[in-house]
């Protein structure tokens, strides 16, 4: 196997749900220390620091459920036994832990674990027996990257390692396996999130590509809602949900493992979640979808996805491009899934209403100053004025004629708009909102990849070219550089993603105003972009 060699603070490790059971709500989840040299903090179920050395290590061997480190102090390895304990051997120094973990030790061996389920008797494990297990699915999938460059396979095999640890166990009300953004602080399941999440795992294990859809699936509402997050145990959830790309999702998991069956199954579940948006987000009748927006400043509009954009700083409801963009393109490939399963009626009817918000966005959405779509305050058209990457996403649906098209692609070579050192930045540049903050600003792996999506489709094959590559070597350069794969990037490829804001802040004590770090669809849709062809 690729050794992952980068020392970084903030690597999340955890256990896996392919090799056992997790457990939600007393389940270990540790980083990479963020501060105070070589160790690593244990986030969950309560904070303790172990500490391995003063200063940085000089050799590192990490993936997301095993280390090694070798510093002034010696050599340590940790392990993870199970979803509960941790094994170390080597120095490691603790201090007085919460009263939700315990720790035992014995000659250079620590055992660390929740106190809500300690067994001292696993000091004893096999440490070595328990390594190789830890390792053996990320070097059973060596193959998978033969011929890649040298940065892309020890970049890839990070994702991967990313990729291991998301997944958890059927627990409570989620019956299938589940996949979370990271493992903290996002330890929820998210819906658009497990939709990328498969996207990528579908070169990688279809059939738990399709588990993960069904997890979304298992916490869907008689009505067809489906919540912003779940997790095992929520007795109330969210009234908001989240951009609609389950079927996307599906139709890419089944392109690569094509199964009529499973298709049958989920597409009156994944019509129904449609069907829930059209009806509940036209709060102004007009065709057009709106999404929920809150009062809190840091996160007017959750349900979008890109909680602080500018584009929702007035707080008011707005005909949204991207929105409708994928609602659009989500009826389109539910018509060719009901013509698979010869339901005629059904896919002529999905596709005239995919037709006619096509047509509605170009009505009311499309600004031929700007040339771009732009969001529309609702009731009364006017546009906001404020460019972003949602101008972008109608091209995935076809709602943009040629000419539009070649109008929205000039803005990835204008440096005043979105023809960014690392296309494209969330909001124009030229933008009084821009910032280097989340959504206000910073480029989005997701966001590159449906654009690359809407590219191809208009085929602008260089353009997409351009937007893969580059990205995928930020991406890389910063792996190598810091250990993690982000969040989010710097759109100007100036900053490294832990100096970028977060929510109006970059506060190293709240992990609301940090960059997250092993960033579950930033690994994932890096691994599709790597492996797509090959599968």
């Amino acid at each position: 196997m690729e050794q992952l060699s980068t020392w970084g603070g903030g690597q999340l490790l955890a256990f896996s749900g392919l090799d056992g059971p997790t457990d939600y709500r007393s389940g270990l989840v540790a980083r990479t220390a963020t501060a105070g040299g070589t160790g690593v903090e244990i986030m969950l179920p309560a904070y303790a620091h172990l500490r391995f050395d003063a200063a940085t290590p000089h050799e590192t061997d990490i993936t997301g459920d095993s280390l090694a480190v070798g510093t002034a102090s010696g050599s340590t390895r940790m392990v993870f036994l199970d979803a509960h304990h941790v094994l170390i051997e080597g120095p490691c120094a603790v201090g007085k832990l919460p009263d939700e973990l315990r720790s035992v030790s014995r000659g250079d061996r620590m055992l660390v674990g929740s106190a809500a389920h300690f067994d001292d008797a696993l000091l004893e494990s096999d440490f070595e027996t328990t390594w190789s297990a830890r390792r053996r699915w990320l070097c059973d999938r060596r193959g998978l990257l033969t011929g890649e460059p040298e940065a892309r396979k020890r970049t890839a095999v990070k994702c991967l390692s990313i990729m291991k640890t998301q997944v958890c166990s059927p627990e409570g009300k989620i019956t299938h396996r589940w996949t979370t953004p990271d493992r903290w602080p996002h330890r929820n399941m998210w819906l658009w999130d497990s939709a990328f999440h498969a996207i990528g795992w579908r070169h990688v294990d279809a059939a738990l590509a399709k588990e993960m859809l069904l997890a979304v699936l298992d916490m869907q509402h008689a009505d067809g809602r489906i919540p912003i997050s779940n997790n095992p145990f929520f007795e109330k959830t969210s009234g908001y949900t989240q951009p609609p790309v389950l079927t996307l999702a599906a139709a890419l998991v089944d392109e690569l493992a094509p199964d009529d069956e499973w298709l049958a199954a989920v597409y009156p579940r994944l019509r129904a979640y449609v069907e829930w948006d059209l009806k509940n987000r036209d709060t102004d009748g007009d065709g057009l979808l709106e999404w929920a927006i809150e009062g809190n400043p840091g996160c007017r509009s959750g349900e979008s996805g890109a909680d602080n954009s500018t584009r929702f700083d007035s707080a008011t409801q707005l005909d949204a491009p991207d929105f409708n963009a994928m609602i659009a393109l989500e009826l389109e490939l539910l018509a060719a899934i009901a013509s698979r399963l010869c339901r005629p009626d059904e896919a002529r009817e999905l596709l005239s209403r995919q037709q006619t918000i096509c047509r509605l966005m170009n009505e009311r959405l499309w600004d031929d100053d700007a040339g771009l779509y732009i969001d529309a305050h609702a009731g009364t058209a006017e546009r906001t004025g404020v460019l972003s990457y949602a101008g972008f996403l109608p091209l995935i649906c076809g709602a943009a004629s040629r000419e539009q098209a070649g109008r929205i692609v000039s803005h990835l070579s204008n440096p005043a708009t979105f023809g960014r050192p690392l296309p494209i930045p969330t909001i124009s540049a030229s933008d009084a909102g821009y910032k280097k903050d989340m959504w206000r600003g910073p480029a989005w792996v997701n966001i590159n990849w449906l654009v690359e999506r809407g590219l191809r489709r208009y085929g602008y094959t260089k353009e997409a070219d351009r937007i893969v590559t580059t990205t995928c070597e930020v991406i890389e350069r910063m792996y190598a550089q810091l250990g993690s794969i982000f969040e989010y990037y710097d759109d100007e490829d100036a900053l490294v993603p832990p100096e970028l804001d977060r929510k109006g802040a970059n506060d190293g004590s709240r992990w609301i105003h940090r960059v997250i770090h092993d960033y579950g669809w930033s690994a994932t849709l890096y691994v599709d972009w790597t492996l797509r062809g090959r599968s």
